[in-house]
């Protein structure tokens, strides 16, 4: 007799914005046979014969800290930025309505004024410390679980952009992290990691699409191989940074020296919003900036910007400007244009990285997946950033699955 399908959750952190919301419209499209997973990797036919679950059996929920529903998010998204067609909205509009019963008030531990500005008093977890602030995730997240029946949930934060936040001695060990868990001032852990260690905790898995703290804490990697299940980040990989993953390679291999490369990134957003205080953007600005010198091998003179121009809405652009040198010292310039719907970009990979996780952990796996390097601008575990080589991680993990 055949098995029912299994039930899964996929719990985002920042349920209400441009990216979670997409996603949710596009698992409820693709559920009911309405537009193609383009942009979706787990979607190649590579990836036929692997155990992934099908996109009917997941079911939305997650924490935010604004009001609204996911159906005022998506209108609002298109509305602002040109991208869904009436048709798409109105025949997932059921599935968002009850999906949004499944958000809760989020967590804002340790977060700055830019990001708090943007809360509804009614919509934030009234947390003492970071001790209670688990607690109270881990309680929506068996709520969740125990409500829809799920036989797997993952968690996966796309929400803003955190400030740098500084490892200390007692973030290198589980024992001595929990110690400080009750620690007010300065706080143990900004909020994407007291997501991270609240679904750790469970056995659930945890993906950090951005550039944010989240799980890569040596005692959470610790907390996820004790609990038996994964972790993957961080940042997602969609646009300028994976351009300069897939030409740097070019440079490198064609004995091209690069002189300088200048990023210039322009977007609207909330995220863009939450970017325009340099504390966030330091964050975002590493990871980006991180990747041309471990591929080249030397460092050349960088520069990367990042600016919110309202306008543009989820809409963005980088322009870059590469200077190189080549035979006989002659000088010469390549120069991009880059014009991604950031939402659109993000959703299909974070349904991608859901899907992978899960059968990671279903296959037994623990701690961080390697084979993901390919979706993040700074893959945890990983100091390969060449996009080509990060994605032969992937075909050749799939590839032994297939085989088995």
């Amino acid at each position: 007799m055949a098995q029912p399908p299994r039930k899964i959750g996929l719990w985002m952190i920042g349920a209400l914005g441009g990216v979670s919301s997409t996603v949710a419209l596009g698992l409820s499209n693709l559920a009911h046979g309405l537009g193609n997973p383009t942009g979706m990797v787990t979607a190649l036919p590579a990836f036929d014969g692997l155990d992934l679950d099908a996109l009917p059996t997941f079911i939305v929920g997650g924490h935010d800290i604004r009001a609204g529903t996911l159906l005022d998010a998506i209108e609002e998204l298109g509305q602002r930025s040109s991208i869904f067609h009436p048709a798409q909205v109105a025949a997932a509009k059921d599935d968002l309505t009850a999906w949004s019963h499944n958000i809760r008030p989020g967590c804002v531990v340790s977060a700055n004024a830019t990001i708090t500005a943007m809360a509804d008093a009614r919509r934030i977890q009234p947390a003492q410390d970071g001790r209670h602030a688990i607690q109270l995730i881990q309680t929506d997240l068996r709520e969740f679980q125990e409500r829809h029946q799920l036989d797997q949930v993952v968690v996966v934060n796309v929400a803003s952009t955190e400030p740098p936040f500084e490892l200390t001695a007692a973030h290198q060990s589980l024992g001595e992290l929990n110690k400080i868990l009750g620690q007010v001032t300065p706080p143990a852990l900004p909020a994407s990691a007291l997501y991270a260690y609240a679904a750790l905790d469970l056995g659930i898995a945890y993906v950090n699409f951005t550039p944010s703290l989240g799980a890569s804490v040596p005692a959470l990697e610790e907390l996820a191989r004790e609990r038996k299940t994964v972790i993957a980040g961080k940042d997602g990989k969609t646009g300028e940074t994976l351009l300069k993953t897939v030409l740097a390679p070019m440079f490198a291999q064609r004995n091209l020296k690069v002189l300088s490369w200048v990023g210039h990134n322009i977007f609207g957003n909330r995220d863009g919003q939450v970017l325009n205080d340099p504390v966030n953007k330091a964050s975002k600005v590493k990871t980006k900036d991180a990747v041309l010198q471990s591929i080249v091998g030397y460092k050349p003179q960088t520069l990367v910007s990042i600016e919110y121009i309202e306008s543009l809405d989820d809409w963005k652009t980088a322009w870059d400007h590469i200077h190189f040198e080549g035979f006989l010292g002659v000088k010469m310039i390549l120069q991009f244009t880059w014009q991604g719907c950031d939402s659109i970009l993000a959703a299909p990979l974070v349904i991608d990285l859901a899907r992978l996780a899960l059968l990671s952990q279903r296959r037994g796996e623990s701690g961080v997946l390697q084979h993901l390097a390919c979706f993040f601008k700074s893959p945890m575990g990983v100091s390969e950033h060449d996009f080509h080589r990060q994605s032969e991680m992937l075909r050749d993990y799939v590839a032994a699955i297939l085989a088995m």
